[in-house]
């Protein structure tokens, strides 16, 4: 009986530990997001980001499922622990242009 009740304590630990360290993320429709590419660990690169995209997200499901659109329009399924805000600057779309060549030139 003992070991039953140790085994159930070191199951409840192991949990417990498991779970604090599992980032609670929070996605919505219309955010992008990076994609966790698993299969480098095999084969890493120094230089080369395990991180692809960035994906649009066209829907969360529950449980943490996340629908990705590709930029070919495709979407897929992926877990949410896979992916991480893309926190890039979004251009505004007022119509303004800014011309970065030397005024002087023209």
């Amino acid at each position: 009986m003992d070991a039953y009740d140790s085994s159930k304590i070191y199951k409840e630990r192991t949990k417990a530990f498991h779970d604090k360290n599992i980032l609670r993320r929070e996605f919505k429709a219309g955010d992008q997001a990076l994609l966790y590419n698993s299969k480098l660990k095999l084969f890493p690169g120094k230089l080369k980001s395990r991180w692809t995209g960035p994906y649009k997200i066209k829907k969360v499901r529950p449980y943490g499922a996340v629908v990705l659109w590709d930029k070919k329009g495709m979407e897929f399924v992926v877990i949410g622990q896979r992916i991480k805000q893309y926190m890039a600057r979004i251009p505004k779309e007022d119509g303004t242009l800014t011309p970065l060549s030397d005024p002087s030139i023209t």
